[in-house]
């Protein structure tokens, strides 16, 4: 029986000869979970008034972007991740004044295998002040929580105040794709705010198949408001939490590895014929997430990241706050690949990214359906900015602004071609708008589509139209791809277009 067994196990050609270990250790009953061979020893944390000043981030076994490093071999991960407050640019023209760990938001992905022992060291530094910004948020105190560990919760995962460092040891037990995160009081505000981030524990024998690409896809929302303070930063308004929306579990972005839209502007890379490995976390913090891939299906879903815990031929993974899972797939043919959470609530707020196995499409490189691509250069208004975010998500797979009709009109000009008032009574009611006006019943019978009605408040419209003035005076079109570049000095920059730069890995 055991040679039958091995012999299906080799057939598959997904298979590495790295499980084999593991295969005949089942044979012979070994257990991988015998409490008896984990090492709970971790000796008491030590808190110091010794101040780190370097790198937020340190140690050879974090990675600081969605492409994974390869696991280091040392068994001791040696591993520093400081506390600190900082500005991101949560989404295009939105500064939010984020709380994070390792100055990013997400953190560093801590990359490690079952056995090995984490050497964690932290320095609470929100009480510094960032070159050229005010203090946003007072210094408060944080802490670490690691799900990867099996420890004392009072003595490792105790708060400390700021200027103060902790530092802890454990081992790693479980395999899995965990979360870790600030665990102080509330904890929902901190996460909220952007204190979490992966750890990815491998098997002792390693993953029972060979990836061509790895890399981490972290879901989280965020819940921001305008400063009551009405603090700018470098001219953009200042966005903070949310506390009414944090608590009511009403976010204002859904967004993959901290950015709106970050996957979408900077894609993954794969290619035809490759299997690509997606570590896949949803850290919340309150809602779901229903991960999905259109265009493949998961050959393999290893629940919270554990290949014991094995799904085949999955279409989505629904994951609650603080669940994991591993999913991999092989790219069936040159084409772009739209990670979503197909709860398309979120998908609409940021939750969305692409991977790019060398596909094209009637919009240009990036097409627009399934997901948000940004239409056009961005708006330095912040009115504007909104307006066009909405555009983005609601609009864009019938309507371009520059880029040539689609199921219905190029808008750009339509503030020209439309006063205001009817601008308005259109967002506000089309359905209405076609039981008696004549231009928009001409509309009708020239795009046979009706305008769907998208149920805008009034804030909503005046966004709108904040956009489309916007383009209509700033647009400079060239062809009819996008997206379409704004006027010298109207559109943000492509470099503040982008999160934080990330940390080059260390080693």
């Amino acid at each position: 029986m055991l040679l039958s067994g091995c012999a299906r196990w080799r057939a598959d050609p997904a298979e590495t000869p790295r499980s084999m270990a593991s295969v005949t250790a089942e044979a012979h009953g070994a257990d991988h979970y015998d409490i008896g061979r984990m090492n709970f020893n971790s000796p008491p944390a030590v808190v110091t008034t010794e101040r780190h000043t370097g790198p937020f981030a340190a140690g050879r076994a974090l990675s600081y972007a969605a492409a994974l490093q390869p696991l280091d071999p040392d068994p001791v991960k040696e591993i520093r991740i400081d506390a600190m407050h900082r500005i991101i640019e949560l989404a295009p023209g939105v500064q939010y004044g984020a709380w994070t760990l390792g100055g990013t938001v997400p953190g560093p992905t801590i990359r490690a295998r079952v056995g090995d022992r984490i050497r964690f060291s932290m320095t609470n530094r929100s009480d510094e002040l960032m070159p050229g910004v005010q203090m946003v948020a007072a210094p408060l105190m944080h802490s670490m929580d690691f799900h990867a560990a099996m420890v004392a919760p009072q003595d490792k995962y105790r708060s400390i105040a700021p200027g103060l460092s902790i530092s802890f040891e454990f081992t790693l037990n479980y395999p899995g794709v965990y979360m870790y995160h600030c665990g102080t009081p509330m904890v929902l505000e901190h996460i909220a705010s952007g204190m979490y981030g992966m750890v990815v524990v491998e098997p002792r024998a390693g993953y029972p198949t060979k990836a061509d690409r790895e890399y981490a896809v972290i879901q989280s929302e965020f819940y921001t408001k305008p400063d009551p303070d009405n603090r700018r930063i470098d001219g953009q308004p200042l966005h903070v939490l949310d506390g009414d929306r944090v608590r009511s579990r009403a976010p204002t972005y859904t967004v993959f590895n901290g950015r709106y839209n970050g996957m979408v502007d900077q894609p993954l890379v794969a290619k035809p014929g490759e299997r690509v490995r997606l570590f896949v976390l949803n850290v919340g913090p309150s809602n779901t997430s229903s991960f999905h891939v259109v265009g493949t299906i998961f050959d393999r879903v290893w629940l919270e990241g554990n290949p014991d815990n094995q799904l085949r031929g999955a279409q989505t993974v629904l994951l609650g706050s603080s669940n994991s899972a591993i999913v991999e797939f092989v790219v069936p043919q040159a084409g772009i690949y739209t990670m979503v959470d197909h709860e398309f609530a979120s998908a609409s707020q940021g939750a969305v990214g692409l991977i790019d196995a060398g596909g094209k499409s009637e919009q240009g490189t990036h097409g627009a359906e399934h997901h948000n691509i940004p239409a056009t250069a961005v708006p330095t208004d912040p009115v504007a900015v909104r307006g066009k975010m909405a555009f983005d998500s609601k609009c864009l797979a019938c309507h371009s602004i520059g880029g040539g009709p689609r199921l219905g009109p190029d808008l750009l000009g339509v503030t020209g071609r439309r006063d205001t008032a009817w601008l308005k009574r259109w967002l506000k009611s089309p359905e209405k708008m076609l039981q008696g006006d004549p231009q928009a019943q001409e509309l009708l019978a020239q795009w046979k589509v009706p305008m769907p009605n998208q149920n805008l408040a009034d804030r909503d419209i005046d966004q709108y139209l904040a956009y489309l003035r916007w383009a209509d005076e700033n647009l400079q079109p060239r062809g009819k791809v996008q997206p379409q570049p704004g006027a010298p000095g109207a559109a943000l920059p492509p470099d503040r277009k982008q999160l934080v730069e990330p940390m080059p890995a260390r080693r």
